[in-house]
């Protein structure tokens, strides 16, 4: 295991901090949610995974976003990785991420940045405590989770309750040294495999359980929860064979 050597510390006063919205036909919503994005981050970077619904022309009336656009529709581990790319070549401190959809409320940036210090990665969860706003999981979500949980944390001890929740921070430097190659739904548990063996200190934040849309899928066989439990399954066996990169000037993923 690494030492943790690349947390923010409690030196860095005023963290040059990025935060990406992964977006994926979202005409319906990404307009308000970046609007209230904007109160509490200055820099906004939206990766646009190939939406075909209207998006793109809502983002083009909108000032001052960083974008990066993909052609075509590459996947939600492929969103992300663009954006650890973005920060780390533009120079940024921290990177947040966070969904487009409703279900990651921007009131709650400040209190995930303010978790990222002395440790490499905040991590939201759904399941750490009780909100009075919390709705119902899909059972078969919820069971997944729980499942993919408990043996992410049998095999790494990292205490989480909440392996699929994309309301992160990272801390920049970090993100070097991770070797993403997963672009499907399946990336957080690179991430979490990756950083369990490079000694990330990791620490978990609550965030409201909301699931505004029951019609929302995972698209194709991925519908079918035990082929996503196989997946998911499967993207942690390749990421425990896989080696680690050492630190360089490596971008921290794929292209």
């Amino acid at each position: 295991m690494l030492p943790h050597l690349y947390s923010l510390g409690e030196h860095m006063r005023n963290p040059k901090v990025l935060v990406a919205v992964p977006i994926y036909n979202e005409v319906r919503t990404v307009a308000h949610v970046l609007g209230e994005v904007r109160r509490y981050a200055g820099d906004i970077l939206v990766v646009n995974d190939g939406s075909t619904d209207g998006s793109t022309a809502v983002l083009d009336a909108i000032p001052k976003l960083h974008r990066v656009d993909h052609p075509t529709n590459r996947g939600y581990g492929a969103a992300i990785t663009s954006a650890f790319e973005y920060a780390i070549r533009e120079g940024f401190d921290v990177l947040l991420t966070m969904d487009c959809d409703g279900q990651h409320q921007p009131e709650r940036i400040p209190v995930l940045l303010e978790a990222l210090t002395d440790c490499e990665l905040v991590s939201g969860s759904r399941y750490l405590r009780d909100f009075r706003q919390n709705t119902p999981a899909p059972a078969e979500r919820k069971d997944i989770n729980a499942t993919i949980t408990a043996e992410l944390n049998a095999a790494y001890r990292l205490g989480i309750t909440d392996a699929f929740c994309g309301f992160k921070a990272y801390s920049v430097k970090a993100l070097r040294d991770l070797a993403i190659t997963e672009i499907g739904w399946g990336m957080p548990l690179q991430l979490w495999v990756q950083a369990a063996r490079l000694g990330w200190q990791i620490r978990e934040v609550g965030v409201p359980r909301l699931y505004l849309d029951a019609s929302r899928t995972f698209g194709g066989g991925m519908n079918d929860p035990e082929v996503r439990l196989r997946y998911y399954r499967q993207v942690i066996r390749q990421a425990e064979a896989a080696p680690l990169h050492a630190r360089s000037d490596y971008a921290g993923c794929s292209r």
